[in-house]
């Protein structure tokens, strides 16, 4: 193996700092793009307005989730053929910043537009345009995701550091959303001059900036070729994705991940209304809990970094799992039982942030130890490809997950569907984790420590 300068705690600062401007534009879609186009009631009664076809049109399916749905798939698909250029790729930045550089800007600019429909009112063009806009968003996303996640293995050259920089990561990706979620306070601000759907936009395109800066910093900070092994994979896309998916492990924790992220996206997108509609609380408190998880969430973040580091991760990921789909369980109850809305939006957010502190650290690193045995095993490093694999499943899991969120939430009255979406995610969750059970840690860590790298040595 071609030795390489271990990457410095100031490295990896300036690595995930690039995550924490995607998490940002990827909270925007995630959070906002459903409460926007599909607007509650409440909603629209503070003035918002209908842009694209609303109810179910084709077999129960609505516009705005066959639209989410075909981003999905989209993304999904173009995850495999991103990663293979990036894995083979022979530019002079690297096989991964290069990707990053490009990309960065275009995934801003799509983010706006996404937002902006031509017509004001509701519309076949606006339904085309959003369509069209949603797929360029995800296109760019994997065009700087896939080749970001990519160069952890290469930077976490050790457990040791493999660690530390997930749990970096995931404390941007939680800072990332949680800007995101500060859409419609910042709109807040600015409808008294701007208006309603003036103010959304405006406050998007402010946070796109941001975000776009963010995400250049380490393609300009960081010489991919001082801490990475650049030499190019020479396996065609698909037979490489074949090879991938190959690994026993993978398929285990893929299948798993796909589950888990079914669950996630269906909550994800409901946040919103179950602030909104359930509980019966201002949108502007989506950021406050919110605000209120992640900081709990970052305080469990040490304790997760010392407890993986000596029982191995598979225990804390299978308990994340059981915990979260409890967490999601007491959410098809909120707003009853006499308890006031604000109590049990914060009685969900500390619920929820013990899995999200394990669940955000954890997987990546998971993926990062099974990609670097496997390179050891094939003799080939395919990390993008694994990443992308990983990526391609959990997409088609959130294609089925916003499709069927759109079409439960229309079930029912007074917030039943909405209820239905979580009960729904604690099912698929609870699943995700029975499946994660069956994940060999022990197989896959004896690869790492006959090399070394359990040992938290050097190994390039």
């Amino acid at each position: 193996m071609i030795e390489k300068k271990p990457a410095s705690t100031k490295i990896l600062w300036l690595f995930v700092i690039g995550q924490l401007g995607w998490a940002m534009l990827s909270g925007i879609i995630s959070n906002w793009l459903v409460y926007y186009y599909q607007p509650s009631e409440e909603l629209l009664s503070q003035g918002h307005q209908l842009f694209i076809t609303q109810g179910a049109v084709f077999l129960g399916l609505t516009v705005i989730g066959l639209i989410t749905a075909s981003g999905r798939i989209f993304d999904a698909f173009t995850d495999p053929w991103i990663a293979s250029k990036s894995d083979r790729s022979t530019h002079r930045l690297g096989r991964r910043i290069s990707f990053m550089r490009y990309a960065a800007i275009p995934l801003g600019i799509f983010t706006v537009l996404v937002f902006c429909t031509p017509i004001s009112g509701v519309s076949m063009a606006n339904n085309l345009w959003l369509l069209f806009t949603v797929l360029g968003f995800y296109l760019c996303l994997t065009c700087y995701c896939t080749p970001y996640n990519a160069l952890i293995p290469e930077l976490g050259s050790t457990q040791k550091l493999r660690i530390n920089v997930s749990t970096f990561i995931s404390f941007t990706y939680f800072f990332g959303t949680a800007f995101a979620y500060l859409v419609p306070n910042i709109a807040g601000i600015l409808e008294p001059s701007l208006g309603f759907t003036a103010s959304f936009r405006v406050t998007i395109g402010i946070l796109a900036c941001v975000a776009i800066v963010c995400m250049l910093v380490p393609t300009f900070a960081i010489d991919e070729h001082t801490y990475a092994v650049t030499t190019p994979s020479t396996t065609p896309t698909f037979r490489s994705l074949a090879k991938t998916f190959a690994n026993k492990e993978f398929r285990t924790f893929v299948c798993s991940d796909v589950l888990y992220w079914i669950a996630l996206t269906m909550f994800q997108t409901g946040l919103p209304f179950y602030i909104t509609v359930l509980m019966g609380l201002d949108d502007g408190m989506t950021f406050i809990l919110f605000a209120i998880m992640t900081g709990l969430s970052v305080c469990f973040y040490a304790p997760v970094n010392i407890l993986a580091k000596r029982m191995g991760k598979k225990k804390l990921v299978v308990f994340a799992f059981l915990f979260f789909s409890c967490s999601f369980a007491v959410t098809t109850v909120v707003g009853k039982l006499g308890i006031p809305g604000i109590a049990w939006g914060i009685i969900v957010a500390v619920m929820a942030s013990i899995p999200m502190a394990i669940l955000g650290i954890l997987p990546q690193a998971i993926v990062a130890d099974i990609a670097s045995a496997d390179a050891i095993t094939t003799g080939e490093k395919r990390e993008g490809m694994f990443y992308a694999a990983r990526t391609f499943a959990f997409k088609l899991g959130q294609s089925v997950s916003m499709l069927a969120f759109t079409s439960i939430a229309l079930i029912g009255s007074h917030g039943f569907g909405y209820r239905l979406t979580a009960l729904v995610a604690a099912v698929f969750c609870l699943a995700g984790g029975l499946v994660i059970m069956r994940y060999n840690e022990k197989k896959v860590y004896g690869i790492l420590e006959d090399n070394g790298i359990g040992s938290g040595e050097e190994t390039r």
